[in-house]
Formats: C-alpha cells, structure tokens, sequence
C-alpha cells in the first residue's frame, strides 16, 4: 500500500512500512530481526537523500586520486561506501541483495598532497588522507522500477557540498554500464569489500 505526504513542499510517496518493515522469514527460514529502511520518491520519481547513512553498514572505502590518474580522475575522492543495515542482514542470510537495497557511496577529497604522487607525509607515515566530504552517490535495487538497468537504480546528489536533498535517477549510460561490465555479483562491486564477496 502506497501512501502520499507532505514534507518541505515535496510530495513523498513511499511505503506504509517503510521504515519498520519486518521480514517474517527469509529464504533459509531465519527470522529477520532489523527494522529495514527502504528507498523513499518524490511523486515525480525522484530519490529522497537517504536518513542516517552514517549509521548503516560501513564496507570500505576505495580510492581514485587525482595524482594517479594524470589529474583527471573520475572520482578523486574516497568512496565511503555504506549499504542499509537490513538489506545486509538479508543479505548475510541469502546471498542477495533484496529488493530496495541501498547503496550509499559518500565522497571524500582527500587532504592536498606534498609529494609528486599527490600523497602527505605524517606521523602515521606516507599517504591519502581524507578531507572535505565531496557529495555522494546512491544505488537502489528495484527490479520493476529500474528494469533497464539491470534492477538497480543510480542516483548522483551532487560532486560537492551539500548534497542535494532529492535525485533523479541516471541513464544507463552514466552509470549502469560500468556496473553490468565490471561489477562482481548482481551489478555489485562485492570484489573489494570483503564482507560482500562470499
């Protein structure tokens, strides 16, 4: 059941139980026993920026810096990537992501470098270190919804500070064909984060 409300001047639709859906059983039979936040639109198809992010599953954060990539990377941020805590234990039980799993992929510049490769030296050491968040990119599964792409929806909320509070989704060839050349499992990169690759 879909219900409509108001908020900030924006008509949100999303699910009577958005944010307490509980599983009754799972594939294996297990009890679900978190709460799951799922992926809440506007009328007109737009994202909502996800709640509490920072709360979520934290999986890793890859790195594509400037300096090692001629100066143009094409994200030369670190990727903080976190995935809603109840797809995860759904996932941890299955093997698969469940409808209206979210991706979050906070953008993080890195401090400005003192040696030719970009990297700082500290007291820890030489290396990439993190600096002003830089924006942020969201993945959704939704197989009706994103059919075209494979299932998964993705969303850009903006390469900078602040983050935009809604998103449209991006064409396929913005984002998704790197997903489906690349990607491990089911449009994934579960190939660098360990707790994803089983």
């Amino acid at each position: 059941m879909l219900v409509g409300f108001r908020t900030a001047a924006v008509t949100v639709v999303t699910s009577a139980v958005a944010t307490t859906l509980l599983l009754g059983s799972l594939k294996d039979g297990a009890a679900q026993t978190k709460a799951r936040y799922l992926p809440e639109y506007t009328a007109d198809g737009q994202l909502l920026l996800p709640k509490n992010f920072h709360e979520w599953v934290y999986l890793g954060s890859p790195l594509t810096p400037n300096a090692l990539n001629n100066g143009k990377a094409g994200f030369p941020e670190f990727h903080n990537v976190y995935i809603e805590p109840g797809s995860y234990e759904v996932y941890q039980k299955t093997g698969q992501f469940p409808e209206g799993t979210i991706f979050f992929k906070e953008l993080q510049l890195t401090i400005p470098g003192e040696n030719a490769d970009g990297s700082r030296t500290e007291p820890s050491g030489r290396g990439y270190f993190p600096g002003p968040f830089n924006g942020a990119d969201v993945t959704v599964k939704d197989s009706k919804r994103f059919a075209d792409t494979n299932g998964w929806g993705y969303f850009n909320f903006n390469h900078h500070e602040p983050k935009a509070p809604m998103a449209k989704v991006k064409d396929k060839g913005e984002c998704a064909y790197c997903h489906i050349a690349g990607a491990k499992k089911d449009e994934v990169w579960t190939q660098f984060y360990p707790l994803l690759d089983k």
